[in-house]
C-alpha cells in the first residue's frame, strides 16, 4: 500500500494544475454567455430605439433633442434597472424619469453605470430627397415633395461582467481591426500569447475612423463597450426647420 500513495499524490497534483489551467476558460463560458445574452437584449433594444428616434424626428421637425431623448427611454432597460430601485413614496413612472433625468445630456452616470461616462448614443441623419432650403419647408405638403428621414444609430452598449468585459472588449477590438493583443493568453494560461491579430480581420470586419477612435479611448479608460449599429427610415410628417439642421448629424457625432 505504500508504493501506491505517490501515486496518488501525483494524479491529485496533476488534477489541481489541470484545475488551474482550465478554471479561467470555465468562468469565462459562464460570464461570456451571461454577457451574451445581455447584448442580445441591447440589440434588440437597440431596433426598437432607432425606430422611437426616427419617429421623434419625423413628427417634431427633426428635432436632435427629441430624437436623442426617445432613444435613451427606450435603450434604459438594458443598461439600468431603475424599478429595481428602493426610493420611497415613487411609483415606476417616477423611477423611470429620475432615471432618466440622470441621463438626458446623452451621457451615462458616472456613478451609476458601472464607471462609464460618454456619450449613449450617436444619431447620424441623412435626408432623402433634399436639404432645407429655407428656414422652414414651404413645399412640404406639394404633389412630388418628398422627403425621408435616414437615421443611423451607434448604441455605446457598455459591457457589465466582470472579467468577460475585458476579455471581450480585447478580442472585438482584434476583430474589428483597431488594436490587436499579443500579451498573455487570459483564458489559456499556459498558452504565452493569445496572438488576438487585427491583421487577419480587418479585410472582413473594421469600424470607420470616428468608431474605432471612440472604442480605443473608452478602452483605455477602463470602459469597456460595443458599438452596436442600427438603421431606420420614416417619411417626414412635418416640415424641416433649418433650426434643427446646423449639421446633418446630432452632437455629440465628430
Amino acid at each position: 500500500m505504500n508504493s501506491l500513495r505517490p501515486t496518488g499524490g501525483r494524479q491529485s497534483g496533476q488534477a489541481m494544475v489541470e484545475a488551474a489551467l482550465t478554471l479561467p476558460l470555465v468562468v469565462f463560458l459562464v460570464l461570456g454567455t451571461l454577457q451574451l445574452f445581455m447584448m442580445l437584449q441591447a440589440r434588440v433594444l437597440a431596433h426598437y430605439a432607432v425606430f422611437r428616434a426616427t419617429r421623434a424626428g419625423a413628427v417634431g421637425y427633426g428635432d436632435c433633442e427629441r430624437m436623442t431623448h426617445s432613444a435613451i427611454l427606450s435603450l434604459l432597460p438594458s443598461f439600468h434597472s431603475y424599478l429595481g430601485t428602493s426610493t420611497p413614496g415613487t411609483n415606476p413612472a417616477q423611477k423611470l424619469a429620475s432615471a432618466f433625468a440622470a441621463r438626458r445630456a446623452n451621457r451615462y452616470a458616472a456613478g451609476m453605470d458601472n464607471g462609464h461616462d460618454g456619450s449613449i448614443v450617436w444619431i447620424y441623419r441623412h435626408i432623402e430627397g433634399g436639404g432645407v432650403p429655407s428656414p422652414q419647408d414651404r413645399g412640404f405638403d406639394e404633389p412630388g415633395h418628398l422627403r425621408q428621414l435616414e437615421v443611423r444609430m451607434i448604441y455605446w452598449f457598455p459591457l457589465r461582467i466582470p472579467f468577460a468585459n475585458w476579455v471581450m472588449s480585447r478580442m472585438f477590438m482584434a476583430h474589428l481591426g483597431i488594436e490587436d493583443y499579443t500579451a498573455a493568453n487570459p483564458l489559456i494560461l499556459a498558452e504565452r500569447n493569445a496572438n488576438w491579430n487585427r491583421g487577419e480581420t480587418t479585410s472582413s470586419f473594421s469600424l470607420a475612423g470616428d468608431l474605432s477612435t471612440e472604442m480605443l479611448n473608452r478602452y483605455n479608460r477602463k470602459q469597456y463597450v460595443f458599438p452596436i449599429e442600427t438603421t431606420f427610415t420614416m417619411r417626414m410628417m412635418t416640415p424641416l426647420k433649418s433650426r434643427f439642421f446646423p449639421s446633418p448629424n446630432c452632437p455629440p457625432v465628430p
